[in-house]
């Protein structure tokens, strides 16, 4: 089966082709176009939007060229639904509907933060893991029980993406700003005490974000490797507590912030202590594209329906753990 994936839920419109036979995918081609923001400036999602209304047919037709696929050949066309920013999410809904609906080609929706975890499952391997997902738009640990990923712990306010993002933006960086903070950091070993606030199994970001920005006049540098040392060990302390508790043997990190190489560090040390495998997804694909959404809609047609073009709706607010998963 062939499913075109299409994902727009931030600053990434992405298109791609994946191929499933039997239990195992092909990514066909995986095309993206990324808005950038002006530096020291966040994600507009008017103008987000637009830059994906204007990029959107030149990546759908080198998505269906490198595949070497006519629109014709898919079975099925996939589009993420949200999470993410309403303008944004739009632009990919109305590309999948009208797809849809021309060529009379079945239609998911699909929760973009599964897609994280499908894709990260497919390309590593991980059978049954304990996920840390880490993103701008998520920062959870979920665990698959009775049909659905549960939560063991999240961030009580900005996710870790946003910390890094707001701390680089405070500092002229343009987003995303998690590979210049890690360049950064990686210059330096002196070490600033800044807050430290786990709770329970959750973290809470907002009160480092601000001491970060205090500190950073006084050396960007040093400032950087504080900011990254004392998240990272936040997240390592949750996740270790996370998988005491569920007994998991694998951990798989998905998501934008997956790319740190300084996190994936930390998150060994903790697996290592825990006999238990590490599983990260590759560089390439840690962050937004059009590859987990479609894998994630091949998933979905083994057991759902093709949804009513009425019911092609988009969610800003979609959490994981409401959706039903059967496949």
């Amino acid at each position: 089966m062939l499913c075109l994936g299409i994902e727009s839920t931030a600053h990434t419109f992405s298109c791609a082709v994946l191929e499933k036979k039997g239990k195992h995918g092909k990514i066909c081609s995986d095309i993206r176009k990324i808005y950038r923001p002006p530096e020291g400036e966040g994600i507009h999602p008017r103008e987000a939007s637009r830059h994906h209304i204007e990029s959107s047919a030149g990546v759908l037709s080198e998505c269906l060229q490198k595949a070497k696929v006519r629109i014709n050949d898919l079975d099925l066309i996939a589009y993420a639904a949200g999470p993410g920013l309403g303008p944004c999410l739009r632009v990919g809904a109305v590309v999948a509907r009208s797809l849809s609906t021309y060529y009379q080609i079945p239609i998911y929706p699909v929760n973009h933060a599964i897609g994280h975890i499908e894709l990260g499952k497919l390309l590593t391997g991980a059978k049954n893991p304990l996920v840390l997902l880490v993103s701008g738009g998520h920062t959870m640990l979920l665990a698959f029980m009775m049909n659905k990923w549960r939560v063991f712990g999240e961030t009580l306010d900005i996710t870790l993406g946003q910390l890094l993002d707001q701390f680089g933006r405070s500092a002229g960086f343009a987003s995303p700003c998690g590979k210049q903070i890690e360049t950064l950091a990686s210059k330096t070993t002196n070490y600033f005490p800044l807050p430290y606030s786990v709770k329970g199994n959750d973290v809470s970001f907002s009160g480092l974000l601000s001491a970060a920005k205090s500190l950073a006049p006084q050396g960007l540098e040093d400032a950087c490797y504080s900011l990254q040392e004392t998240a990272f060990a936040m997240i390592a302390e949750a996740t270790e507590r996370a998988l005491s508790f569920t007994k998991k043997k694998e951990l798989l990190v998905v998501g934008g912030v997956a790319a740190n190489k300084r996190l994936s560090e930390m998150l060994k040390s903790v697996c290592k202590r825990q006999n238990c495998k590490f599983f990260v997804t590759p560089l390439k694909f840690s962050g937004d594209c059009g590859s987990q959404i479609a894998w994630t809609g091949l998933l979905e047609s083994q057991t759902k329906k093709s949804s009513e073009i009425e019911n092609t709706f988009v969610k800003q607010s979609w959490r994981l753990d409401t959706v039903q998963v059967n496949y």
